[in-house]
Order: structure tokens, then C-alpha cells, then sequence
């Protein structure tokens, strides 16, 4: 256990800070190698670990790639030219644009296109209107965990319950559609009240840009895919062929015009980061087999009512917080599986809301500071733990309300 839980601690904190940019699998992959050579994880549960996962790293390979083909073809340019006309400098409907198009993007095409893509994208926007930045800045941070509640593709922890849940595609996203709506408005009112002074701000400018020529043959493939994703998960099929088919068509539509290159598209992929999640799937196993499931085990709540989900939703929550979601996501799914579906939703929105609070509950936190970073703006640990402190509990609140109330009218 204690070799375990060294391991988790030392993979974790080389991939908050990366020292020299390094990728996480540096220690990933050796870690994971000493468990195993070391009899903490035997060879047998690793391999199922690794088998269990390889879709799901396929599938996030697929839509890495995907995002970056999309930003090629000049999607994330045409949403900066379209949030600038909408909002005529004025930083209030600003903030709803940014809100409206960090939603869709994070549904789609998952919170790391919103923070890798969309976040420097946001900021320019912000710059060219004379706008305050830093509200429309946290508007992508807590919108790339919070707004990844909607479909099984928006957020690996996603596709993680979502093999846990045991139901379709559709009915997921029945049943996290009003925890995702009413935790996204509970995010825009309350940043909207923190932020207030400098949304208060007056448009230095209410010069509207000419618009943008819009992509539309790259939302019509959006588009299929999305249906591809719907039909795949009702064949039994799974949903990284209709992200690889998105892949094609869009990587064959960008080199055909020069938009985008072969290595572009390897580096986009992110191998090394792959390599990294299946790694501390075994690290993360050694740790649950020796000991941490039984006591997490003792600590969830029973049941499917209102008080058992937000108490499984909470620790959650917090074990993100310690941990990073997607370690917590792998230990507590075995835990509340047998539970059924509404347990599996509980984990999903404490992981996935829970690491507004603080830096460590997310490696895409992590990465939104990196881009905030080389984009002049920074958010110090104690400022981004304050706001999420102000915001993060009653999202999450909200979030498991709105799970409560689908769960009665969709049923699980």
C-alpha cells in the first residue's frame, strides 16, 4: 500500500508541474513498471486494467485529433469573430457568448478543445475589445469540467462511467442534461456576481468586426459525428469508430487543402499523454486492491435518494481534489457500479464539477494555467481556490438536483 500510494503521489505531481515540459508518461510508465515488477499489481490485473482502457484512449486520441482539425479548418477563429460581433465590446454579453460557446465546445468536443483551443481564442477577443479578461478566463476553466456533464464524448471520466453505467448513449444524456443546464447557470450567476465590477466596465469600443467565413462543411461533419456517436453506442459499437470516421473525413478535407499536415495531426494525438492515462490506470489499481477501495467502500453512502447521491457526488468531489478526477473516477466506479446507473452519475458530476476547486482536481486546470500563462494573465492557487470555493458547492448542488429530478421523470 505504501508503495502504491507513493507511486500515485509521485505520477501525479510530476504531471502538475512538469518539470522542463516533460510529458507525464516519464514517470508514468515506470511507476507502473515498479508496481507490477514489484508484485503490488500482478501482471494479470494490469493487463485487464490496459484492456479494460484501450477504448477509452482510443477514442480520446480520436477526438484530440478531431479538435485540432476543427481549429485548422478555422472553427475557434470563426467563434472569436462571432463572440466579438454578438457582444460590441460590452464584457457582460461578452460573458454570455463565451458562456454559450465554451458549452457547446466542451460538450462536443470535450474540455480539453476548450482549454487548449478555445481559452487563448477568448483571450484575444477580450484583448481586441479593450474587455476585462480574467471573467471571461474563468468562464472557459469552469466551463471545460463543469459544461462536461452532457454526453459520454465531452470528458474521459465520461466514458469511463459511462462503461459503468451500462446504458445507451441517449439515455446518458437524458439523464445529465438538466444537471448540465442548471449547473451551467449556476456557474454564470455566480461568476457573474464575483466579476461584477469588471463586467460593470463600459465597451471601450463598439466597433463590430465583419464576420468570419463560417466552416460549415466542418459542422456538418461535427454534426454526423455526433449522430455517429448515437448510432455506434445503439449497435453495441465503440463511439472512438465514429470519432475515427470524423478523423478521416476532416483530416482528408484538411490536407487535400494544405490546412493541416501528417505530423500535425501525430502531434495532436498527444501519445505520450495516452500512454500516461493507461499507465496510471495500473498505478492507480495497485493503490484500490491494497486497500483504498474497502475504505472508500466504507465511506459512500447507500441508496439512490437525494441525500445518498449528493453525499457520493461530494466525496467525489473531494477525492478529486486530492487525487485528480481521473484517479478518483477509476477508484470509485467499481465501488458504486453495482448500485446502478444513478450511483455512476453521482461520481460523474463530483468528478467532473469538484476540481473547479482547486488546481490539482483536473489535469485540464492544470492545463488552463499553462495557456493563461503564456497569454500574459496568471491566477495564483489561492485566487482560483477562492472562486472555486464561492462557486464549485453550489454547482454541485444544483448538478445532483438536476440529477434527482431526471431520475424521476427518465428513470434509470
Amino acid at each position: 500500500m505504501t508503495l502504491a500510494l507513493g507511486s500515485l503521489a509521485v505520477v501525479l505531481l510530476f504531471a502538475m508541474v512538469r518539470p522542463r515540459g516533460w510529458p507525464e508518461a516519464v514517470v508514468a510508465v515506470p511507476a507502473a513498471a515498479l508496481l507490477i515488477a514489484t508484485g503490488v499489481v500482478t501482471w494479470e490485473a494490469a493487463r485487464a486494467e490496459i484492456v479494460e482502457l484501450l477504448p477509452v484512449v482510443g477514442f480520446l486520441a480520436a477526438v484530440l485529433v478531431l479538435a485540432k482539425l476543427c481549429d485548422d479548418e478555422g472553427l475557434f477563429h470563426a467563434a472569436g469573430i462571432a463572440m466579438a460581433r454578438r457582444s460590441r465590446g460590452n464584457p457582460r454579453t461578452l460573458l454570455i457568448a463565451v458562456f454559450v460557446i465554451a458549452a457547446g465546445t466542451t460538450a462536443v468536443l470535450s474540455l480539453d478543445a476548450t482549454v487548449v483551443l478555445l481559452t487563448p481564442v477568448v483571450l484575444a477577443t477580450a484583448r481586441t475589445l479593450q474587455a476585462p479578461a480574467r471573467p471571461h478566463a474563468y468562464a472557459t476553466a469552469h466551463l471545460a469540467n463543469t459544461a462536461s456533464l452532457l454526453l459520454p464524448v465531452s470528458n474521459l471520466t465520461n466514458l469511463l462511467a459511462f462503461g459503468a453505467a451500462g446504458i445507451s448513449f441517449l439515455h446518458f444524456t437524458s439523464l445529465m442534461a438538466a444537471p448540465w443546464i442548471l449547473a451551467i447557470a449556476a456557474e454564470f450567476v455566480l461568476l457573474r456576481l464575483l466579476f461584477r465590477r469588471e463586467l460593470a466596465v463600459r465597451p471601450a469600443t463598439t466597433e463590430v468586426p465583419p464576420p468570419a467565413e463560417i466552416p460549415v462543411f466542418v459542422l456538418i461533419v461535427l454534426a454526423l459525428t455526433l449522430v455517429g456517436f448515437v448510432v455506434a453506442s445503439g449497435v453495441g459499437v465503440a463511439p472512438a469508430w465514429a470519432a475515427l470516421a470524423g478523423v478521416v473525413v476532416l483530416g482528408w478535407h484538411g490536407l487535400a487543402r494544405s490546412r493541416t499536415s501528417i505530423a500535425g495531426i501525430v502531434h495532436a494525438a498527444n501519445l505520450p499523454f495516452l500512454a500516461f492515462v493507461l499507465c496510471l490506470g495500473v498505478v492507480v489499481t495497485g493503490v484500490t486492491d491494497n486497500g483504498l477501495g474497502d475504505a472508500m467502500r466504507g465511506m459512500l453512502p447507500s441508496g439512490t435518494g437525494f441525500v445518498a447521491l449528493l453525499g457520493i457526488a461530494v466525496i467525489a468531489a473531494l477525492l478529486a481534489n486530492v487525487v485528480n478526477n481521473l484517479p478518483a473516477v477509476l477508484v470509485l466506479l467499481p465501488l458504486v457500479s453495482g448500485a446502478g446507473p444513478a450511483a455512476v452519475l453521482a461520481v460523474l458530476i463530483g468528478v467532473n464539477v469538484g476540481p473547479n476547486l482547486t488546481y490539482p482536481g483536473s489535469l485540464s486546470n492544470l492545463l488552463w494555467r499553462n495557456v493563461i500563462r503564456r497569454e500574459r494573465l496568471d491566477s495564483g492557487f489561492v485566487e482560483f481556490s477562492r472562486i472555486g470555493l464561492l462557486t464549485t458547492p453550489v454547482t454541485l448542488v444544483v448538478a445532483v438536483c438536476g440529477l434527482w429530478l431526471a431520475i424521476q421523470v427518465v428513470g434509470t
